[in-house]
């Protein structure tokens, strides 16, 4: 497998998973309904945790645009290629998001809530204030990523892998990490903490022919994806003047 079909592969289950457990505990009649927020971050901690054994052992695993980032800042990767994982990101996010939608259309046909059916494709704020959810998201991410960085920094010490990535320091870590974000940090923004998780599949919501669907909120869209990109070079700039 090369690593741009990994990394398409590894964020479409990511995406399956998490929008999956969204859609099962929002959407009305579905056998989780109404099961709560911690059924909703425990779920998108395993869902990265099966992503990334996916796409671990042929491309590293980012599954993130936020990670790769890191990774370019880091020198380990060059430019071109990491265009190209965040384009196989986001492919994979839409495809994700896409079969989200088959497999529960009729739970999205019994569901009036157009806030509801778009929380299932991609994040909004609990309370819109552009300026703190900006800063929610930045933190967020900073968390993940300077995290990572550190537990790299231990695993590179021993081993250094081909490839750089959330796979290079085990998938287990990386699901408890997203799982304490998720439970501590994201109650304010829904913690996308990922440029594709968010807007890629945000656009398929948008192309779908959901009923009485939401707009695609123009005015907020651009926080999951600035607030991650920007939390991920701060961190990747205090771990390198700090500690590298």
């Amino acid at each position: 497998m090369t690593p741009i079909l990994a990394e398409y592969l590894g964020t479409a289950v990511m995406i399956l998973l998490g929008g999956g457990v969204v859609a099962n505990v929002v959407l009305n009649k579905t056998k989780g309904n109404d099961s709560g927020w911690i059924v909703i971050s425990t779920a998108w901690a395993l869902a990265v945790f099966v992503g990334v054994n996916i796409a671990a052992p042929y491309s590293g695993a980012h599954l993130n645009c936020a990670v790769t980032l890191s990774v370019l800042m880091s020198g380990e990767m060059d430019f071109s290629t990491a265009l190209q994982y965040m384009a196989a990101q986001f492919a994979g996010a839409m495809t994700g998001a896409f079969f989200v939608w088959a497999m529960y259309k009729d739970h999205f046909d019994q569901t009036e809530n157009m806030h509801a059916k778009q929380a299932v494709f991609c994040t909004a704020p609990a309370i819109k204030n552009l300026p703190r959810n900006l800063l929610s998201e930045t933190l967020g991410t900073f968390v993940l990523i300077f995290t990572i960085l550190n537990f790299q920094d231990a695993t590179l010490n021993q081993d250094t892998p081909t490839t750089i990535g959330l796979g290079s320091i085990g998938a287990l870590p990386v699901a408890f990490l997203v799982w304490a974000i998720g439970l501590s940090l994201g109650g304010t923004t829904g913690y996308a903490i990922n440029p594709a998780r968010d807007l890629g599949p945000r656009i398929i919501h948008a192309l779908l022919p959901i009923k009485n669907k939401a707009s695609f909120n123009a005015e907020y869209a651009w926080i999951p994806v600035i607030g991650p990109m920007l939390g991920a070079a701060l961190a990747t700039l205090l771990y390198s003047a700090i500690i590298k």
